[in-house]
């Protein structure tokens, strides 16, 4: 086993600790300056994108159709433009139930005279049976719950968008998404949805509460992920495990 460790210790230290060893005493070595469409986040983008399209002039004009301003609308109004998600949730909810129930039953049944046909009985059961009292019959049953549920969410974000479709109405499919790593831990943002052009303001912004359909996420993945979540083979007990 030791025999086995040593190649393993040495190659690692080959790896990454002579770069590791060359750095002690001094600051961190600054990376090469390079292309920055050559950066692996960078190469190779492919987004929706609108129909090419003539702008419509108007002689004598300075205003331009569907326009806010008298130099160009800032809104995002075709495929493959960007507009910005305000994301502000501060959800707090409180519940709490109760509840208690309780039941008793009780039935008696029996046979005392039945045209004649009563003597006939205990030929026909047993010995200890009484015809005056065939059935007795008694049941209780008793539950009670309680439950609380506390919750306080707060969520303060911007994201930018793109919009991926047009619909024949006229509102917009939007998709984006944001990470941001940070060492070893991982942060990302997705969000969706359908918002009506009506709704983004002139700074080409949009309220999260006027998505509909919206879908937003927010989570990570990362080292310090990892640890906070439970081993796979503890998931899968807590599955198949009746108990």
């Amino acid at each position: 086993m030791r025999t086995a460790f040593v190649p393993i210790l040495l190659l690692s230290l080959g790896a990454g600790g002579c770069a590791r060893l060359a750095d002690i005493g001094s600051a961190p070595t600054l990376s090469e300056i390079s292309n920055p469409a050559m950066q692996p986040e960078a190469r190779v983008i492919s987004l929706p994108m609108p129909q090419p399209s003539m702008a419509e002039q108007i002689p004598s004009s300075l205003w331009r159709t569907g326009s806010r301003d008298f130099f160009r609308d800032p809104r995002a109004k075709a495929v493959g433009d960007l507009l910005t998600v305000v994301i502000d949730i501060s959800d707090q909810a409180q519940l709490r139930n109760s509840t208690q129930r309780g039941r008793t039953n009780n039935e008696k049944a029996g046979l005392p005279n039945f045209f004649g046909l009563e003597s006939r009985l205990p030929a026909i059961l047993p010995d200890a049976v009484d015809p005056s009292s065939l059935v007795d019959l008694d049941s209780s049953s008793t539950s009670s719950g309680n439950g609380t549920i506390q919750r306080n969410e707060r969520i303060a974000m911007r994201v930018a968008a793109v919009v991926t479709q047009v619909l024949p109405n006229g509102n917009f499919v939007i998709a984006g998404r944001q990470e941001v790593r940070v060492n070893y831990e991982l942060r990302e943002m997705r969000i969706a949805g359908v918002i009506r052009p009506e709704d983004i303001s002139n700074a080409n912004t949009i309220e999260y509460d006027k998505i509909a359909e919206a879908r937003i996420t927010y989570g990570g993945r990362g080292q310090i992920t990892d640890v906070q979540q439970p081993r796979y083979g503890q998931q899968v007990l807590d599955v198949i495990l009746p108990f």
